[in-house]
């Protein structure tokens, strides 16, 4: 806090101080701080009421609720151990006051450290007015360990569910579905099992995201239908009533209106355009171990299956490519593209392949 005080010497009124490791505290946790200052609290602080205690300093409260000290746990009397409210770290306070308050804390303890609790007894014994608001358990929770992030994580979890339930979203099996923390999702819109939404991720009304599908930074239009099994990355731009099916990676592309990816293709780095059909086994060769290329796929093309497509290059309009082909040249509106070598049918190779390989294993 002290680190503070030259960038906050002109500022003139409250401050708020808050730990940086509860990840599930939220502005509404906080509001009642201010409600408390509102009402004539010279300092309002946040406590809970844990099931277990012995790590936290505790809340000594008068007969009139107001607060009169708060004690850590190496300085407090097997008594004061007792106590269920237990501090939560969130301080309020005009900023004058918080500094000069701290500028008095000193370091005579059992720890020898400069806790900052000890603003609360300095302001009683000042005859100031301090009050606490008891917020639940889960707002105050830090993550210290891998247990404690993982039972945070939980918690997150299933406060997304219910709200997005609650919103309108349809969830087959919610406890299957993961959420980030910023994800958007418009009623109407169905999840189905096992999808995880990373960061930057958002669905609109009507659109379906099947089982096993894992979304990052990608967008997904009103009607659209994903996965089952996709992954859209970063990037992705997936538009209404378009279809993205199951082991089709989808990266860094704008898939139009309409159009469809059906299975096992990976598109990287492009644009799809409406009504376009991709073939399995597409590839967007995007990458030439030093740069990405574009991959423009104009309006009702269709892309033949195990179609690879060299960047950069445009397939226009209508136009269609041959199934197997590696299309290293831009393809006209309306044109089809053929890449293939002519076929070569040796007859009886594989009557004497079998032959050989069987008269092998009987010699050894």
């Amino acid at each position: 806090m002290l680190a503070a005080q030259a960038t906050l010497a002109d500022f003139d009124g409250d401050v708020l101080v808050t730990n940086g490791d509860c990840p599930l505290l939220s502005p509404q946790d906080l509001d009642p701080l201010f409600a408390l200052r509102a009402d004539g609290a010279d300092l309002a602080i946040m406590g809970f009421r844990p099931e277990k205690g012995l790590l936290y300093g505790r809340i000594v409260l008068g007969a009139d609720e107001r607060v009169l000290r708060i004690v850590e746990p190496k300085e407090a009397s097997p008594e004061e151990l007792e106590i269920p409210t237990c501090n939560g770290g969130m301080y309020f306070a005009d900023r004058a006051l918080m500094f000069a308050w701290l500028s008095r804390v000193t370091n005579t303890n059992a720890k020898e450290e400069y806790y900052l609790t000890d603003i609360v007894g300095l302001a009683t014994g000042e005859g100031r007015t301090v009050r606490a608001h008891f917020a639940p358990e889960s707002a105050i929770m830090g993550a210290d360990t891998p247990a404690q992030l993982a039972q945070a994580e939980a918690i997150f979890q299933a406060q997304a569910r219910r709200h997005y339930l609650a919103e309108g979203v349809a969830m087959l099996a919610p406890d299957t579905v993961h959420f980030s923390w910023d994800t958007q999702i418009a009623a109407g819109a169905m999840i189905e099992q096992f999808v995880v939404f990373g960061p930057g991720v958002r669905v609109e009304t009507g659109a379906v995201i099947g089982a096993f599908s894992h979304l990052e930074g990608a967008t997904v239009a009103s009607g659209a239908l994903i996965g089952p099994y996709a992954r859209l990355r970063p990037g992705a731009e997936i538009g209404p009533e378009a279809h993205i099916g199951n082991f089709v990676e989808v990266k860094k592309v704008k898939v139009g209106a309409g159009a469809k990816a059906n299975h096992l293709a990976y598109l990287g780095d492009g644009v799809v355009g409406a009504k376009a059909n991709i073939g399995a086994g597409t590839i967007f060769c995007n990458y030439d171990g030093f740069d990405k290329w574009q991959t423009h796929i104009g309006e009702g093309a269709f892309i033949g299956s195990n179609t690879a497509i060299v960047a950069p290059r445009t397939i226009g309009a209508g136009a269609m490519t041959g199934s197997g082909s590696v299309i290293t040249q831009d393809v006209p509106d309306d044109a089809l593209a053929l890449e293939r070598h002519g076929q070569v049918n040796k007859p009886g190779w594989a009557a004497a392949f079998r032959n050989r390989k069987l008269a092998d294993r009987k010699s050894t």
